[in-house]
């Protein structure tokens, strides 16, 4: 496909909004994921609580919609009910370099058994609006009950 040709192609994504940041995002992700606990640890078979604290930064050199997912195994849970095993934290527009932050509390139960505890924290990169991905990175935290 010739340039112009190319170009032509990008005017068309650029008319139903999507982007082509294809040549930005290298191959370095589009986040920088950093996690912390406070406590750094949960209670086994009594009810407590953790307070996942999620720092998302745009690596990329242009304003990105993001979101993250947090996802816990079983035994634990978002809520104080015990059911919810994945929640949404929508940040909105990230400028080039921003950084946003955001707190999400894990919860144990009496069926929470001492061990280690891998949650899964997925950012999204969107266009036009949340239903739409265009790339993602993952990564794990591990928490300790004790």
């Amino acid at each position: 496909m010739d340039s112009e040709a190319k170009g032509d192609l990008m005017g068309i994504f650029d008319l139903f909004g999507k982007k082509d940041v294809k040549e930005n995002l290298g191959m370095k992700g589009p986040y920088s994921i950093s996690t912390s606990f406070t406590p750094f640890h949960l209670q086994a078979n009594v009810r407590s609580r953790s307070t996942l604290t999620m720092r998302i930064k745009n690596m990329t050199s242009e304003a990105v919609m993001g979101s993250v997912v947090v996802e816990v195994p079983d035994r634990l849970s978002l809520d104080e009910t015990g059911f919810t095993k994945q929640k949404e934290v929508r940040f909105g527009n990230l400028s080039a370099n921003e950084e946003k932050e955001a707190n999400v509390e894990v919860y144990s139960s009496t069926n929470t058994d001492k061990g280690e505890y891998t949650l899964g924290v997925t950012a999204f990169v969107h266009y036009r609006d949340y239903a739409h991905v265009l790339n993602a990175v993952k990564k794990r935290a591990i928490l300790q009950v004790v």
